[in-house]
Order: structure tokens, then sequence, then C-alpha cells
């Protein structure tokens, strides 16, 4: 069937979602969202609390770090620090929802480590790059933690290891996490050190279809007319889907800075209708020269580790053998 063919599709009632005539966007349906829990008591995977680290914009993260903090020798060993932008569609599911609250905490307890994560803001009330600089914002609060010895964060001050902190984003989070990433190249972090990156299922883009997009152009989880408008609503206004927050090879007449990144995992399914945009990913920190591990499985689909309890384990163990 050709493209002009297809049958009409809804794209803003497929997301449940109405654009208001001020460019805002109700969202008529209600996720369950979960509050910080910040007493480590026995049973529960982590503790969990939210500071405010943009008084003017109102960004908070929340941070999680494990009920059972390891010791060497009657001291409290020090954990990585993985910074962490959600999937969200981009302008559906805020930081606080049940399911990334179980995945920030399954994180902090499976992988031993202190997750930061980071409550952006949605499209199409903030559009891009609002999101860029609220992890930026997040990324330089954590570097603040370690240079302000008396009055910094204590889980970050106390349990961090500021040697070994990794971004890791998932879908749009992870194209957010990539930007981040190129972000901070131009900030001296020290004493923070970003050791590498994890970018899940990364969600990019163009005007020109791929083969990924046409063969899952019904996706039930993605299709792409339902991409087509995350993104409409979610860029500035003014640009097409080639700008280079959108489409990555717009980089490429950077790979040199791209080439300074670090180390790099990219995780992706045969299923996904980007799949298409995250190998062109790959490819492109390939040539500039970034040690990339890339992990692709033929079977699979978008968001895949929130209804296959398997997947997301495989997705730790992933993400554990990495930073390991």
């Amino acid at each position: 069937m050709s493209r002009d063919s297809r049958p009409a599709f809804d794209p803003y009632k497929h997301l449940n979602i109405t654009i208001n005539p001020n460019g805002s966007c109700t969202r008529h349906f209600s996720w369950p969202m979960v509050d910080p829990d910040p007493d480590p008591c026995p049973g529960k995977l982590a503790a969990s609390k939210d500071v405010t680290i943009n008084h003017e914009t109102g960004v908070s993260v929340r941070i999680f770090r494990p009920t059972n903090l390891p010791s060497n020798d009657n001291a409290v060993a020090r954990l990585p620090i993985i910074i962490h932008l959600h999937g969200s569609g981009w302008i559906l599911y805020p930081a606080n929802s049940a399911a990334n609250y179980r995945c920030c905490s399954q994180m902090a307890s499976e992988l031993t480590v202190i997750v930061v994560s980071v409550h952006y803001r949605l499209p199409p009330e903030h559009r891009l790059p609002a999101q860029y600089d609220d992890a930026l914002d997040a990324l330089l609060w954590v570097k603040q933690q370690v240079v302000d010895s008396t009055n910094g964060e204590p889980w970050l001050r106390d349990y961090a290891d500021f040697s070994r902190c990794y971004i890791c984003g998932s879908s749009n989070g992870a194209n957010i996490a990539f930007q981040l990433a190129l972000r901070s190249l131009d900030h001296d972090l020290t004493p923070l050190k970003i050791d590498g990156c994890v970018f899940y299922q990364p969600l990019f883009g163009g005007k020109t279809r791929t083969k990924s997009e046409l063969k899952n152009f019904a996706d039930p989880v993605m299709p792409v007319p339902a991409v087509d408008a995350m993104w409409e609503l979610s860029l500035p206004v003014g640009v097409d889907r080639d700008h280079r927050y959108c489409n990555p090879l717009g980089y490429l007449p950077q790979k040199e800075k791209v080439g300074r990144l670090g180390r790099c995992l990219v995780i992706g399914y045969g299923g996904d209708t980007s799949l298409d945009r995250q190998q062109d990913f790959v490819n492109l920190l390939v040539a500039a020269g970034v040690r990339v591990e890339a992990r692709f499985d033929d079977a699979g689909f978008h968001s895949i580790e929130l209804v296959d309890p398997r997947r997301a384990v495989a997705l730790l163990n992933m993400i554990r053998d990495f930073i390991s």
C-alpha cells in the first residue's frame, strides 16, 4: 500500500491528547505517580528523594540510593553515579511516573549505583532545547555537590564515586543523553568524570522515511504518524525533522567533537520503528572514532522491557557489564 493510500490515522487520538490554541497540550489520561520515599527500610529496593536544582525553571532531580549500601573495611563503598533521562515520548510521561520509579529503583538496587533521574520539562509547553538545558543543569548540579563539601547533597557527597559517572537515557531520553554528553564537553566537570554513555533505543528522526519506518508504519507502540506528531510538538517552531536535534547526521560536520565522547553502549531491537535511525547513529559514532559497543537483538520492539520482565533483567545486565 502506498503512503498516500493508507487509511487515515489521527496521531493525536492515538496519543490521547488535544492541542490547545495557545500551543499547549491537554493530556486526556493520568499515569500513576509515585512520591519519593527517603527511608531505606528493609524490603525496599531503594530509597529516594527529590531535590529542586533550578528554582527559576522548577526543574528537579530524584535521587535513588540502594537500601543496602556495600562496605569496605567498615566504610561505605563509593558507588557509581548514573544520570538518568527517562523515556517520555517527549510529551507524555513525567519522571515521577510509577514506571520510571520502578526502573530507577531496580537500577539502583541491582547495579548498586546512585541514580539521579532528571525531571525535565515536557513539550510542547517547553520545546527543545529546554530538555537539553534541564539535563545540563542536572549534570552541573551533581558536579557542584562534590565541590561543595560542606553543603553538598549528603547522598551524593557521602556515597557517590564522582570519578565514575555515566549518562544513561531511554528512547527520547537517549536523545537527550546524547545532547548532554556533547554539551558536557564544553564544561570543566572536574572532579566529576563521565566514564561512559548508555543509549537505550535512542529516538531520532529525519524527513526521508527509512526501511524500518515503512515496515513498522502502523506499529501498535510506535506508529510513524504518532512519532511524527511527537517531533512536531517537540522541535523548535519552524524547523524540520532533519534538524540536528532530531537527525544526528546533522552532527557530521562536528565529527571531531563527537569523537571526543567516551565509551558508548547503544542497545536496540529489530522490531523498533527507529531501528535504522539507531544504526545510523552507531555509524556516526564509529565514523567519529568513538569506542562503541552496539547490542542489537533481532527480536523485540520499542519499550519491550516494560512488558517483558526478562528483557528488563537483560537490559540491566548489559548496563552492568558496561559500567563494570
